[in-house]
């Protein structure tokens, strides 16, 4: 189980200034590279969610994509030379990427991001357990299941359900994102799809932000922070990513992965001051948990 999301795709190695990264980063044991790239990713959002009250959600998804696909076109300068089924991937991959960035930080500016995190996990989760037929994975749905719940009602009616709702729908695009992604591996080479997907995801969030803020982009400190968003959020978990799962099975990769939501309520409690009651961290860690089950249960070969 990959992902972002904030968002995370096929991971991308060359010859390139990333895989000269890749090098600096090979001292680092590959446990550390997964837990540093999910702490990029959550520390990105918390700086999203600041740029909210100044551009606005699509504003921050705009930027954050733009950025995002300006560097990975200039460190892999991808041939527009592609099959057409090629190209068929590739726009699905954007659209998917994009749509998925757009409704998490709609429902980032309505909950905790520990809660959309969490909720938004559920996607990958459901991939994993697809076509399962263990009684443990069945077990561990209900468990996830029982989280969602549990944060529901624990929370007292105060959640915005249209929150729930944007990281619900993240959550699917989420999902549809690795199967996605699955296919831009098979139908490209090294990082050229993903620069090319992420050009497409800014395609497409692009026009919802400039119609929300407008000139309100161009002010220097939110192009500096929103630059900053795209290299915690997507840039450096790519790299980090990418060494980590040289050295290690996809299978405990994803085991790592399933801390995600924890991180990211524990990052909000920091960096947001955004505290959940007792109730909503054992339903965080009732996800974690199913995450980590369904992972493990993965063939070795996944």
């Amino acid at each position: 189980m990959s992902v972002d999301g904030a968002e995370r795709g096929p991971s991308p190695r060359s010859s390139s200034p990333t895989a000269l990264a890749g090098r600096a980063f090979g001292a680092i044991p590959p446990t550390a590279l997964v837990l540093l790239g999910i702490v990029s990713v959550q520390v990105g959002s918390a700086l999203a969610k600041h740029l909210f009250s100044a551009v606005g959600s699509f504003g921050t998804v705009a930027l954050r994509l733009l950025f995002a696909a300006a560097v990975l076109l200039l460190l892999w300068r991808p041939s527009l030379r592609m099959t057409r089924r090629a190209w068929t991937v590739v726009l699905g991959y954007g659209v998917t990427l994009g749509a998925m960035n757009l409704c998490f930080y709609l429902a980032l500016a309505r909950i905790p991001l520990g809660i959309a995190v969490t909720v938004e996990f559920l996607g990958p989760l459901a991939v994993a357990l697809a076509g399962s037929r263990r009684w443990l994975d069945a077990f561990w749905a209900v468990l996830a299941a029982g989280g969602v719940v549990l944060l529901m009602e624990g929370s007292g009616g105060e959640l915005d359900v249209v929150g729930l709702l944007f990281a619900l729908a993240a959550g699917v695009c989420w999902g549809l994102y690795i199967l996605v992604g699955a296919a831009l591996g098979r139908h490209t080479t090294e990082g050229n799809g993903l620069a090319l997907g992420m050009a497409v995801a800014a395609l497409v969030a692009v026009p919802f932000g400039v119609a929300e803020s407008g000139t309100a982009l161009m002010q220097p400190w939110v192009l500096v922070a929103g630059l900053g968003v795209a290299l915690l959020s997507s840039v450096i978990p790519y790299s980090l990513d990418l060494e980590a799962l040289r050295k290690i099975p996809p299978r405990v990769f994803g085991i790592l992965m399933s801390l995600e939501p924890a991180m990211a309520a524990l990052i909000g409690l920091v960096v947001l001051q955004e505290s959940l009651l007792w109730s909503q961290w054992i339903a965080v860690l009732c996800v974690v948990a199913a995450s980590a089950g369904a992972a493990r249960g993965t063939r070795p070969d996944m």
